[in-house]
């Protein structure tokens, strides 16, 4: 493949010549219409400069035979294209191509280059996955030709998707701990289910009204823990009553007391709630030592999700969420004096302090009372006993007033907003469907973008391509987008100039016996 070295040159310094122009001329414009058609020409340079970028590389590239493997030589044949769609947009690579008689073929600047599979830059898809953990693909679809002028489809987002969280997975089971001074004395985990609409296996009769109890999709449970360490922050009873029931008087108090968690990770997966234990477990055993002091276990009154975490985490103290604890309190008092009883609020309020006083056993005894009472009604009974079957259940999770004396947290605060952010806000959206893999997929990489590990993980997962692809040590550069930004001008013109001579002289009597 000869190259109009001359041509491109003109075209990218003409370009060049043309925009200054256009900034410098005095003709009135706005400020909107000058960024909106800088920014579009702009693109247009970047794609040229790629393309040059390109063809030094492979004008430069020795066409001497390649060795295999084996230590069989494969002659140079000729330069075949491959299509490299970039955010500048698409552009062509011809690279040297090597073929034996027997089969054997080689493009040994793809290696170099560190090319994928397919032909969509690394730059170009995980910008497309960055913006599609937390919008729908047909928005990032409908942005790319809004902002670049081009289309990416709904399917070839997905399919970035699905390969590119192929490795999150070992990522994180390679990944070291936090620094131990980063960490603080209390290591915590938490752990929730929310349900993802899922596409239905066999298709079902639409109904323009459901019958009761009928929902239009099933869901599947996103298994979410969460591990973190924090420092201790010890309070009474009264101070975490005052910020449930008189939070303006609270407000300063508990901001001067509150403490972050320290290196959060957060993970969510629909494999079901062992896996999603074990995988934590790791990620405990990883990050435990002797600077941690003190170890806690929060969730909710799930009985099964309970004796999963005592079974994988024998070493925490398992609390039960406190916030949902204290909601069985407000369904006792709706039931007893209903919900716009002016005794409501004040009852709630002071069976809460009691529960924080470690004074459970009486709040379950006062509820029974209650209940037995004559003249109680049925749904009056029911919301009393129902509020004590539960405490009574948990009352081995719930020594609030010791908890907060060794500044421990008592709410799950952390593991229930992943649900929302994480799973619901995401995986909800209005007509959402997902299949499994499909779900787990995003569900992985949406992880990787919540834990703050984006860039990390993307070089990690581009080496690990490069070593199924080519076997061979990973070349640690950046992008071809970036590398042609990131050489001057002037050295690209120079050195494209210099090696298309130099190929052309070395190699013009091979190109001619191949084309006779």
């Amino acid at each position: 493949m000869s190259f109009n070295t001359e041509q491109i040159v003109q075209d990218i310094r003409a370009e060049f010549e043309s925009m200054l122009a256009y900034v410098t001329d005095s003709t009135a414009k706005t400020a909107d219409q000058v960024e909106r058609e800088l920014f579009k020409r702009l693109l247009g340079l970047g794609a040229q400069l790629l393309l040059v970028f390109f063809q030094q590389r492979a004008a430069s590239y020795p066409h001497t035979p390649v060795k295999t493997a084996d230590g069989a030589e494969v002659p140079y044949r000729c330069d075949k294209k491959r299509n490299y769609y970039s955010i500048f947009g698409k552009v062509p690579l011809w690279r040297p191509y090597f073929y034996a008689q027997d089969g054997t073929s080689a493009s040994p600047l793809d290696a170099e280059l560190s090319l994928g599979a397919d032909c969509y830059s690394d730059l170009l898809r995980e910008v497309a996955e960055y913006l599609g953990v937390d919008v729908t693909y047909e928005k990032v679809s409908k942005l790319f030709g809004r902002l670049l002028g081009r289309t990416l489809s709904t399917q070839a987002i997905e399919t970035h998707v699905a390969q590119d969280a192929a490795d999150v997975t070992a990522y994180y089971e390679q990944k070291p701990a936090p620094d131990p001074a980063s960490e603080a004395s209390i290591l915590i985990i938490q752990s929730d289910g929310k349900g993802v609409p899922m596409v239905r296996a066999t298709a079902v009769e639409s109904k323009v009204r459901l019958s009761k109890g009928e929902k239009r999709a099933s869901k599947k449970e996103a298994v979410v823990t969460a591990v973190y360490s924090q420092v201790p922050v010890v309070r009474t009873p009264a101070e975490v009553v005052n910020s449930f029931f008189h939070q303006e008087q609270a407000t300063h108090a508990a901001s001067t007391k509150r403490s972050k968690p320290q290196n959060k990770q957060i993970w969510a997966t629909l494999t079901g709630k062992d896996a999603a234990l074990q995988r934590l477990a790791k990620q405990v055993a990883i990050r435990d030592g002797a600077h941690i002091q003190q170890r806690v276990a929060l969730t909710d009154g799930c009985e099964a999700l309970q004796q999963r975490i005592q079974h994988y985490f024998p070493q925490f103290t398992l609390i039960l969420d406190f916030i949902h604890a204290n909601e069985y309190l407000w369904k006792a008092a709706n039931g007893l004096l209903g919900e716009d009883s002016p005794a409501r609020d004040p009852w709630v309020e002071q069976q809460t302090r009691h529960i924080l006083s470690g004074q459970t056993e009486q709040v379950i005894a006062h509820l029974r009372s209650l209940a037995q009472k004559a003249k109680r009604t049925k749904t009056q009974r029911t919301a009393l006993e129902t509020a004590a079957n539960y405490f009574q259940r948990n009352l081995s999770y719930m020594h609030y007033d010791h908890y907060l004396a060794q500044g421990w947290p008592i709410a799950s605060g952390v593991i229930e907003g992943a649900c929302r952010h994480f799973v619901k806000d995401r995986f909800e959206l209005s007509g959402m469907r997902w299949t499994k893999q499909g779900a787990e997929h995003l569900l992985h990489l949406r992880a990787v973008a919540e834990n703050g590990d984006w860039d990390d993980y993307h070089r990690f997962r581009r080496q690990q391509r490069h070593l199924r692809l080519y076997n061979s040590p990973f070349p640690d550069q950046h992008a071809p987008e970036q590398q042609a930004l990131a050489i001057p001008p002037s050295d690209k013109v120079i050195r494209f100039e210099q090696a298309v001579q130099r190929r052309r002289s070395q190699h013009q009597q091979p190109q001619q016996r191949l084309a006779a």
